[in-house]
């Protein structure tokens, strides 16, 4: 396997934007919120237990995963939260591995994409290095709910429930700063990518 970079941050951080632009560098990006949409689309791997586990009642008429629905479900009950990773992680966790597993050989490494890294609590297994995507949480609200039109009170209750700020901070290895504009983030990855190189070449 070659080497592994995570990649996290809060919601609105703009995680995505970053991993565009390593991927533009010609990295390998591994992505788990676009593993766990596939395992939650219509006949997603994940439908059929979190149906069984949940009702019909969070589930589209196409079949996929209702988010709405099992937003408000985690909000109403905390248990379901961890009943809901309970089925998810495993097969977001396994998806990953096999992606990274299948990176080829000759790639100087990887971006692994994982907004609840820090949340996960062995995340120094997982990767070689951790990247946070930084900025204040009044940015993270606005830009959440300029994109998904959430209410602000959902934005500060999925706050709640990630890392604080602060909680990434301290582990993070580098620190992309996104509180200002999209123009800015390039030379940061740019300079990062750079790094990257030269410590994959070291571990092999």
């Amino acid at each position: 396997m070659s080497y592994v970079v995570g990649l996290t941050g809060g919601i609105g951080s703009g995680k995505s934007a970053v991993a565009c632009l390593f991927a533009d560098r010609g990295i390998t990006v591994i992505d788990t919120d676009a593993i766990a949409h596939a395992l939650t689309a219509p006949g997603g791997a994940a439908m059929s237990a979190i149906r069984a586990e949940f009702g019909d009642g969070v589930a589209n008429a196409d079949g996929a995963l209702d988010r709405t629905a099992m937003r408000a479900m985690v909000f109403a009950e905390p248990a379901a939260r961890k009943h809901l990773e309970a089925i998810l992680h495993p097969m977001i966790r396994s998806e990953s591995e096999r992606q990274l597993l299948a990176n080829p050989a000759n790639a100087p490494y990887a971006l692994l994409v994982v907004p609840l890294l820090v949340e996960s609590g062995n995340y120094r297994k997982r990767v070689d290095r951790i990247a946070v995507v930084d900025c204040s949480e009044t940015t993270q609200i606005n830009r959440v709910m300029s994109r998904n039109g959430l209410a602000r009170s959902d934005i500060e209750r999925i706050l709640e429930a990630q890392a604080t700020r602060a909680e990434r901070l301290a582990a993070a290895d580098d620190v992309i700063n996104n509180d200002g504009a999209l123009a800015e983030l390039p030379a940061q990855v740019e300079r990062l990518h750079e790094h990257y190189l030269a410590l994959s070449r070291r571990f092999c």
